[in-house]
């Protein structure tokens, strides 16, 4: 328990942000993988729904514009949410400055992971159902958290930047280093970076897990199988935004 109350702690350290960003990416990638099954979309590719808006406005498709301006708008609106709390919990020196994010994000899962199946017919002024907006916005409100906590080196709900860096590293760890006999000075060798590498790796394994995760529980289970994940973000949140809780002070009985 003292561990998880640090994982959401003001204060950080990369080992820290990296145990926060395994299990978000785990959250993350069981989501969308789930959510895929139910809405045949990944709510957290903003890159996608950016090129449908592009191809709704030259095609002039307005439900296809709608539906990418809708997950944008929503994805947007979350990151922006996360950063309002955030900016609050350290105005006011909270210890549990990223747990009040997460807090929102639990408290967000656990309806939608008893009632799913009701909000894919609430109609919206997108043209897509409810659900859509709430996991795009639960997603950009915890990619958000993971980029606030450790300074935008760490994304856990979309894996391109991940991809990248390891094939990056991969590259340095193949590439020969041989010193030209023209060279006028010394070269540095090119030596890859291991933790970057593990970083990202472990990012990318984590969300293909919670992928399998969440596609094995919504084809099995159905949306109810959110509830554990939910779960999983109160035990991150809730330990430390307990010290922030004032302590009552009993009178001296002097």
């Amino acid at each position: 328990m003292r561990r998880i109350r640090f994982l959401t702690n003001r204060h950080r350290a990369p080992s820290t942000n990296i145990a926060l960003g395994l299990l978000l990416a785990f959250n993350a990638g069981a989501i969308n993988a789930g959510g895929f099954l139910v809405l045949h979309m990944y709510t957290s590719h903003m890159t996608g729904f950016a090129s449908q808006l592009a191809d709704g406005m030259v095609l002039g498709n307005v439900k296809l514009l709608l539906n990418a301006l809708g997950a944008i708008l929503a994805f947007l609106s979350g990151a922006a949410v996360c950063a309002v709390l955030v900016n609050w919990g350290r105005q006011h020196r909270m210890h549990g400055v990223y747990a009040l994010p997460l807090m929102l994000e639990a408290a967000l899962m656990f309806p939608f992971g008893l009632m799913g199946a009701i909000t894919l017919t609430w109609a919206t002024p997108f043209a897509v159902p409810l659900t859509v907006l709430l996991l795009s916005f639960i997603m950009g409100l915890q990619n958000a958290v993971a980029s606030k906590t450790s300074g935008g080196s760490i994304r856990t709900t979309h894996m391109t930047g991940n991809i990248t860096d390891m094939g990056i590293e991969i590259g340095k760890m193949l590439y020969w280093n041989r010193r030209p006999k023209s060279a006028p000075a010394p070269i540095l060798p090119v030596r890859h970076d291991r933790g970057r590498m593990r970083r990202a790796g472990g990012l990318v394994g984590m969300f293909v897990l919670g992928g399998a995760v969440g596609a094995l529980g919504f084809k099995y289970v159905g949306f109810v199988c959110v509830v554990p994940l939910a779960a999983l973000l109160l035990a991150l949140s809730i330990p430390p935004l307990l010290r922030d809780i004032p302590r009552r002070r009993t009178p001296s009985l002097g």
